[in-house]
């Protein structure tokens, strides 16, 4: 195991940050990377990547990594220290009000430019070398924020991986995860093992999140240039949802764990033979067909529908009660499907969304993300 730190910009003289990356397995032979709490309130993952830091210094030792596995269990220290009157607030930069989760550099444009003439007919040839202008790209993007230059660290980090994983939670949820209708036969055994109760699918959900800024440089290449290059799908990237905020525990941990160590074995990352896959518990449907559910007016917030219930269209998932007037306003589904995820906030302000249900009708486009 080799662990390398990378210096931020800082933001004041006198106060210095760090990013930590842990390497396990042979370099040079393929790359997975993986990353938790990139939003820093969200810590299922963080538990998770610890546990993944012990199995895989084992599996180092052991000689059974076939492929370098790169682990960041702190994606976001920026975020990590915003706390304020005792309330982390890790979903966006207090400086920018930017989500860090966004606006990660798009270099897809400059890239094609650069490797149109040197393409040819051997898709492993244009793999690598789409790689290599990534990386170079993305070494020689500037950064004039600290929130710039966390996220370009992270960046160079995952670029030339073949599989990025990012760790991220709901506020009250189960699992499940967001991906791209290309990427999908692949994630499917990942969705089978970590038992998501939703696969979410969208080639460009808006936003330029982490996951996407990686299976989006490979999709506009294609698009690019499919009529006359082979370009292939060269990163494979999943955004995992552990459940809710508040489950952070050892026994979640550890099947989670396992469950990214069974989709390694799967995927001929780590030796051995691979478990079975369980049956998958909902079928991957499309981003745009799910319906976010805000409260039509202020009020108490009442949930009478649980995460993980699947719902008839006209379906109350919610009331809203004013306690001064006693009005109570119901919250129903207009298209039914399963709810993945709920609000942990119990007073519920104008237009606030309080649920999510994830649907088999589009109903939705364009910008597709939460703030």
């Amino acid at each position: 195991m080799h662990h390398l730190t990378h210096d931020l910009l800082s933001p004041v003289p006198g106060v210095t940050r760090q990013l930590h990356s842990f390497h396990f397995g042979p370099r040079g032979q393929g790359k997975v990377y993986i990353q938790a709490s990139l939003h820093a309130d969200e810590l299922p993952g963080m538990l998770v990547a610890w546990h993944l830091k012990q199995r895989l210094r084992d599996l180092h030792q052991q000689g059974l990594l076939q492929r370098e596995v790169v682990l960041v269990p702190v994606a976001n220290p920026v975020g990590l220290e915003q706390v304020l009157l005792d309330a982390p607030l890790g979903r966006f930069e207090l400086h920018s009000g930017e989500n860090f989760n966004r606006k990660f550099v798009d270099l897809s444009d400059s890239i094609g430019d650069q490797i149109e003439p040197r393409l040819s007919g051997d898709p492993e040839h244009n793999l690598a070398l789409i790689r290599k202008y990534l990386r170079r790209g993305l070494e020689a993007h500037p950064a004039v924020t600290p929130l710039q230059a966390q996220r370009l660290t992270l960046q160079r980090l995952a670029c030339d991986a073949e599989l990025v994983l990012d760790l991220h939670c709901d506020f009250e949820a189960v699992e499940h995860l967001y991906t791209t209708p290309e990427a999908w036969p692949q994630v499917e055994p990942l969705a089978r093992y970590l038992g998501a109760q939703a696969s979410l699918l969208a080639t460009d959900s808006g936003g330029q999140s982490f996951d996407e800024c990686f299976s989006l440089v490979w999709w506009q290449l294609q698009q690019r240039f499919a009529k006359r290059f082979p370009i292939p799908l060269g990163c494979v990237a999943v955004t995992v949802e552990l459940r809710g905020q508040a489950d952070v525990n050892h026994e979640l941990a550890r099947q989670d764990c396992q469950a990214i160590l069974d989709f390694l074995v799967h995927r001929g990352v780590i030796t051995g033979q691979a478990s079975p896959q369980p049956p998958l518990r909902y079928p991957a449907t499309p981003l745009a067909a799910v319906e976010p559910l805000a409260a039509p007016r202020g009020g108490l917030l009442v949930f009478h529908a649980k995460p993980g219930q699947y719902l008839e269209p006209g379906q109350q998932v919610a009331e809203i009660i004013d306690p001064l007037n006693d009005q109570v306003t119901p919250v129903s589904t207009a298209h039914g499907g399963l709810l993945y995820a709920r609000s942990v906030r119990r007073m519920a302000t104008t237009g606030m969304v309080i649920a999510h249900v994830a649907g088999e009708q589009v109903c939705r486009s364009g910008y597709l993300l939460a703030n």
